[in-house]
């Protein structure tokens, strides 16, 4: 298949040189300034260009006469006859401001805009516009770049530096082309294939392979999750009359057909609306073109703005996208980012014929040496030029490249990286880079390393990881694990490696080994830094630890068709440990005293020593999962069905003096509803239980995670007011259901005042079930995206024997 794609590519390269190059300019006949991503097209075909963000197109034509057409939204289109010959030619356009037609419309004094009426036969058409092509083959190049306008000189303390040697603010932070071939068989096949693909600066990396159209057919338009996870209301959606004001502005002809032009305007603030222009051709009621922009009154998130256009050409009796240009910017931290990205479709073809299974779980491929394309192959493929500045970057950075490979300058910027500062030291950790080995060593910050209980006193905790590229996307890492108690003077060295591999499907092996601390519930609940805060400043020792030697063995891998499997082999030798006779609190409560490093919820007595060695193996599967394909990986990115997990783990009894014997068992199923403009529902439920359980130890039990701090554990994953080890059993059977529904905007944007703060409603409930013992419930009520990260939530327990525990619970992710 490479070997076809290659020969097909070298005839193509050939035929060009065969034909004859057409270029020129697209300006604004009114000042002659240039028109960005303007584009020409042959007349009666969808062959054509766009011009590059300064007016500068170039086509290349084979011998013969032609009619060019050129565009640009809001101007009115020109056509030029030429002669292609083997000769270069230079053709510029000068496009007028587009002339409106009102002649025909009446428009009574007090009366209806006459944009309601055409908007109104557009939205009864929407679906079948939305569906009529049912399958197409196209060619899509894609280019995307950001550029700085300003940045600050340090952030987070941190000196910003690009290491690109240029001081200047001004610089372009990404640039990236793709040439693919796009295929789509409804109702839901759809595969790209990457055949070339750069970015500058990274001979080996992977540019924008997955073209997106953004079809205004669609109710609901979706242009990224963390711009608004609701999405946007198309100007035609079912419902657009209840949301939009629309103004009828005139008429024109493109490609023979009348065209009208419509004002679009949001009714309300704070909905996530559309404002611009809308272009509907008579009769048959399809968009001819957009150009429409949101805003942040309009909840979009994270930019400042965000410009779409398109244009779409006739195809038979349909009309294709013929491309397609989103403009983002912002501001965020000190960084004033703008960009383009654009997307040129060509070569369509309505009625392809796909070989059987031409389209599975696989949508985007990436083929062999798409990433090796030489500078020639470019400048021949690539369907509009590069700007000054975009060809200047690619200079510069391939050059920067190369000059990074040398091993004096790896040296010299291994020199500058690797200085530590004060603040990396105390806050945020260090890191340490080897460029010719490939190599890194991060060093966790002191005011993480440092920590304090109640059964070894303080506490140095030294955990240093090394990372080493071994290529191929193969790495390998090591974990040294350091940690000395200073007043019970016990010293727990450990060490853990990780390989990741994989010549199709990411695999992982991991071998740790040694002694540790570990609390009874070995996912570990409780945090040291929060435990340290709350055992110093409340007299509260939520940890409960006990001392173990250990040997871990696990692996993990895809297999495809959704599916991952687990398995891992343990053994611990445990010993149970008291706390220290002289506990430390910098707050002494004469009503509180510390509780003993045991959990107290469900024993009266500490664990005796003892081994336990077990063996557990799991399952995931999601099914429908579509994969991303890289040369030599695949890489699975989801669907939209259900994930579901299963494990079993099984207690050996005698192996290596165990002392334990049970089968504990394991199944979930989880997922994340988008509800679209209602919202978004998160989902967690799990079942699980013991088979046998003839010598089972707490740290053996199955463990619910609770919480008692006022910071919030994991969402979907522990009940927020529970005590940490109340509802750990060895049950035959019990249940646990998490759900959140976050509202993302729905009603907070209705309250004045408020919705300026755009903050969301959230809100859900916990719920467990243990067979012959207690259930329990809390449903809680909150605000997030507080500042973009905080979330407050008001909690509301209910527990057996009708005690109703409240709090609030605060999530803040880098305080955990």
């Amino acid at each position: 298949m490479n070997r076809l794609l290659g020969t097909a590519l070298l005839l193509l390269i050939m035929l060009k040189v065969n034909a004859g190059t057409i270029s020129g300019t697209i300006r604004s006949a009114a000042d002659r300034q240039p028109l960005p991503f303007s584009s020409v097209l042959v007349k009666g075909s969808t062959k054509g260009g766009s011009a590059n963000g300064k007016g500068f197109y170039q086509l290349q034509l084979d011998p013969g006469e032609y009619i060019l057409i050129g565009q640009f939204i809001g101007y009115g289109s020109v056509e030029q006859k030429i002669k292609v010959g083997r000769e270069p030619q230079q053709i510029d356009f000068e496009l007028r401001p587009q002339q409106y037609s009102l002649t025909d419309v009446a428009v009574r004094a007090g009366g209806e805009d006459p944009a309601y009426a055409i908007i109104r036969k557009a939205i009864t058409l929407r679906e079948s516009h939305l569906r009529e092509i049912k399958q197409f083959t196209c060619n899509v190049y894609i280019k995307g770049q950001m550029q700085l306008r300003d940045y600050p000189g340090k952030l987070f303390g941190q000196k910003v530096d690009f290491e690109d040697g240029d001081t200047s603010k001004r610089k372009m932070i990404f640039l990236s082309e793709t040439v693919a071939r796009y295929s789509m068989q409804e109702p839901d096949q759809r595969k790209v294939e990457v055949i070339s693909t750069k970015v500058s600066g990274r001979s080996d990396g992977f540019g924008l392979g997955s073209p997106q159209i953004i079809s205004f057919y669609d109710n609901i338009i979706n242009v990224g999750n963390s711009l608004n996870p609701r999405g946007f209301i198309s100007p035609i959606a079912d419902n657009a009359l209840n949301y939009y004001r629309y103004k009828f502005e005139g008429t024109y002809f493109e490609f023979g057909r009348e065209v009208s032009r419509i004002k679009v305007t949001p009714k309300r603030t704070y909905e996530p609306l559309f404002t611009g222009y809308i272009h509907i051709t008579e009769n048959d009621w399809r968009i001819q073109s957009v150009d429409l922009k949101l805003l942040k009154a309009q909840q979009l998130q994270l930019l400042d703005t965000l410009a779409i256009k398109q244009n779409y050409v006739p195809a038979g009796n349909y009309w294709v996208i013929k491309n397609q240009v989103i403009y983002p910017a912002g501001k965020f931290l000190g960084f004033d980012f703008f960009g383009n990205f654009l997307q040129v479709y060509d070569g369509f073809d309505l009625t392809p014929s796909f070989k059987p299974k031409y389209f599975g779980n696989t949508v985007l491929k990436y083929f062999d040496s798409s990433n090796k394309k030489t500078a020639a192959y470019w400048d021949s493929i690539r369907p509009l030029p590069l700007l000054t500045e975009e060809a200047r970057d690619y200079r510069k950075k391939d050059s920067l490249e190369q000059v990074r490979k040398d091993p004096r300058y790896l040296d010299s910027l291994d020199r500058v990286r690797n200085k530590i500062s004060l603040a990396g030291l105390l806050f945020t950790g260090e890191t340490i880079s080897r460029q010719k080995k490939k190599l890194t060593i991060g060093f966790p910050s002191l005011l993480r390393s440092f920590n304090y209980n109640t059964v070894e006193g303080g506490v140095l905790h030294f955990t240093p990881t090394v990372r080493k590229e071994l290529g191929g996307g193969n790495t390998l890492s090591v974990i040294p694990d350091l940690r000395y108690g200073f007043a019970n003077r016990h010293f727990n060295p450990s060490l853990t490696a990780s390989l990741q591999f994989g010549s199709k499907y990411l695999q992982r092996i991991s071998v740790s080994g040694g002694r540790k601390m570990l609390q009874f519930n070995n996912a570990g609940p409780v945090s040291d830094r929060i435990n340290t805060l709350y055992t110093l400043l409340g007299e509260y020792n939520y940890q409960k630890l006990y001392e173990a030697a250990f040997f871990q063995a696990s692996y993990s891998s895809g297999i495809g068709n959704g599916f991952n499997i687990s398995g891992s082999f343990e053994f611990q030798d445990r010993n149970p440990l008291e706390n220290l006779p002289d506990m430390v609190s910098w707050k002494n409560d004469p009503n509180r005293e510390f509780t003993p490093n045991y959990p107290t919820e469900i024993t009266s007595v500490n664990m005796l020593r003892h081994q336990a060695a077990s063996l557990t193996l799991g399952l995931s599967w999601r099914p429908g999962s579509r994969y991303i394909e890289m040369p030599g990986r695949k890489i699975n990115i989801g669907s939209g069905w259900p994930l579901f997990t299963a494990s079993m783990t099984q207690g050996i009894s005698g192996l290596l003096g165990s002392d334990v014997e049970y089968t504990r068992w394991r199944a979930g199923v989880s997922d994340e509803l988008n509800l679209k403009l209602l919202g978004k529902l998160n989902y967690r439920l799990s079942v699980g239980g013991f088979l046998s359980a003839k010598q089972v130890f707490i740290p053996d039990y199955q463990h619910f995670e609770g919480n008692q701090t006022l910071l919030a554990s994991t969402a979907l994953n522990s009940f927020q007011l529970a005590p940490y080890y109340r509802y750990s059993n060895s049950a035959n059977f019990s249940a646990a259901g998490h759900v959140e529904y976050h509202l993302n905007g729905l009603i907070s944007n209705k309250i004045p005042g408020f919705r300026k703060l755009n903050w969301f409603f959230v809100t859900g409930a916990n719920a467990l079930h243990i067979s012959n013992a207690n259930n329990y419930l809390e449903c809680f009520f909150g605000l997030e995206n507080i500042l973009k990260v905080l979330r407050v939530d008001f909690v509301q327990g209910f527990e057996k024997g009708g005690a109703r525990p409240t709090g609030f619970r605060i999530a803040a992710p880098l305080f955990r």
